[in-house]
This record gives structure tokens, sequence and C-alpha cells, in this order.
């Protein structure tokens, strides 16, 4: 059985790998939440990627793993649906500031 842990989603979230983002040298500790966004949405890119390269050394008998590559696809539509989650709620608080009155 496989063993799957689930990590807190937040600033200082966690890699593809399971192992805690570093802090990168010379930056203090705040970002802004744009810097945020661009890492998160970098982040599923790379599990994008990753999903697609099982996939094509699957396809391609390059590995026999048909668990490893199933995980990687789930990790990439999960982490996909996440992103479109939080982009329709970004949506969705900006249409509404903008509705409200001054």
């Amino acid at each position: 059985m496989i063993d799957v842990k689930v990590q807190p989603f937040g600033p200082n979230a966690i890699d593809g790998e399971g192992k805690a983002r570093e802090r990168q040298p010379g930056r203090t500790g705040k970002s802004s939440f744009g810097d945020f966004l661009k890492e998160s949405i970098e982040e599923v890119n790379k599990l994008q990627n990753e999903a697609d390269t099982s996939m094509t050394d699957f396809a391609t008998g390059r590995t026999k793993n048909i668990q490893d590559v199933m995980i990687s696809v789930q990790k990439a539509d999960l982490s996909f649906r996440l992103m479109q989650k939080i982009r329709n709620k970004l949506v969705d608080a900006y249409r509404e500031i903008m509705r409200m009155g001054v």
C-alpha cells in the first residue's frame, strides 16, 4: 500500500517531492501575494510537465511502473484543479469589489 501524506498548503508550501522549500538568500521574510501566486503557478506547471514526462516514458516503454505514472498524473490534476478554484475565487472577489458603491 502506498503511504500518502497530506501536507498543509500555505506560504511555506512544500515542493512536489515532499521537501520544505528553503528561503532564498538575500530575501526578507516578507513576500508579496504576487510572488506567492507566481511560485504556486510555477509549481503547478512543474507537476504538469512531470506528469507529461512520466506518461511519455510509459508509452515508449522506458518505464513499466503504471502506479508512479498514475500518481504523477493525479498530483498534476489535483494541483491544476486547486489553481482553477483559487483563480475563480479571486475573480469573484474582484467582481464583488467592483460592484461596491463608494
